[in-house]
């Protein structure tokens, strides 16, 4: 009785903790899942309590699902996307193609989404959370990085894509993802020409 009592207060922690951190819709404050992070040492703790607890008890099905929790936390942290909830594309397509500022979308390949918008302001990380949360219920979207292009830009920096995995900070990459090219010339090679133009002046 004791261990259960144990296992529930350190369950309790650990999701006020998580609760406290926030997941969710962006309207409300709360971010797309994220990965990468380590595992809050309560939830482990929570995690491995419980399975010992469901052990004395003979549970065995609880056992085997406290530790099924405890690799999956483990393969989030290390930014394993989940092989067994790939994102039917086609499915993916049809849950963004009425968000604000969409225009169209296509895969690239098997992890890139390519979206156009239609205007400036659509142009952002905001926007890419939006889609990420529409792509949630179909699977996990650390194996998805949205790329954003903007086909009313008038400036060659309004044309640049705006890219990011959907669960990670911009610039990181998922285990074994590799960073796509989506713009034909270089941002920061386009930088340094200007920057050169601008010295010769």
């Amino acid at each position: 009785m004791q261990r259960w009592l144990i296992a529930a207060v350190v369950a309790c922690v650990a999701m006020a903790g998580c609760t406290a951190s926030g997941d969710g819709n962006i309207e409300n404050g709360r971010r797309p899942q994220q990965a990468g992070q380590p595992t809050h040492p309560l939830v482990t703790a929570g995690h491995a309590i419980a399975a010992d607890a469901a052990a004395l008890a003979g549970d065995q099905q609880a056992v085997q699902a406290h530790l099924q929790a405890m690799q999956h936390d483990m393969l989030r942290s290390m930014r394993v996307p989940d092989a067994s909830r790939p994102i039917d594309h086609e499915a993916a397509r049809a849950a963004i193609r009425d968000l604000e500022g969409v225009r169209s979308s296509a895969w690239v390949d098997r992890t890139n989404l390519l979206v156009l918008i239609g205007g400036s302001r659509y142009r952002s990380m905001a926007t890419i959370d939006r889609i990420c949360l529409a792509l949630e219920p179909l699977g996990d979207t650390l194996a998805v990085v949205v790329n954003l292009q903007d086909v009313t830009a008038t400036t060659p920096e309004g044309a640049d894509t705006l890219s990011r995995n959907c669960q990670l900070p911009e610039g990181q990459q998922a285990f074994m993802q590799t960073k796509r090219r989506m713009d034909v010339v270089d941002p920061a090679l386009r930088r340094v020409f200007r920057a050169q133009q601008a010295a010769g002046r």
